[in-house]
């Protein structure tokens, strides 16, 4: 979208480019488990997408990368700012 809205300039195709830049990655699946935990959490954060954000890092033990300050320091979920 950035590059169509000529926001950002890339060095080869789109999907190309996403594709090489994702290939580590892993995609992580709602489950279940992280539909209730978010539910559970004690957060200020109504936005569902944000919450499933939180809980899949809570779940997965992962560590959310946010600049979204409602979301940092969320105690058993680890945080990083991203500014």
């Amino acid at each position: 979208m950035l590059h169509r809205k000529k926001k950002i300039e890339l060095d080869r195709d789109p999907e190309l480019w996403i594709a090489e830049s994702t290939s580590l990655l892993f995609e992580a699946s709602l489950t279940h488990e992280i539909v209730v935990t978010a539910e559970k959490l004690k957060i200020a954060h109504t936005d569902p997408a944000d919450r499933f954000l939180a809980a899949t890092a809570k779940v997965l033990g992962l560590t959310l990368v946010t600049a979204d300050r409602r979301l940092l320091g969320l105690g058993d979920i680890a945080t990083l700012a991203n500014r």
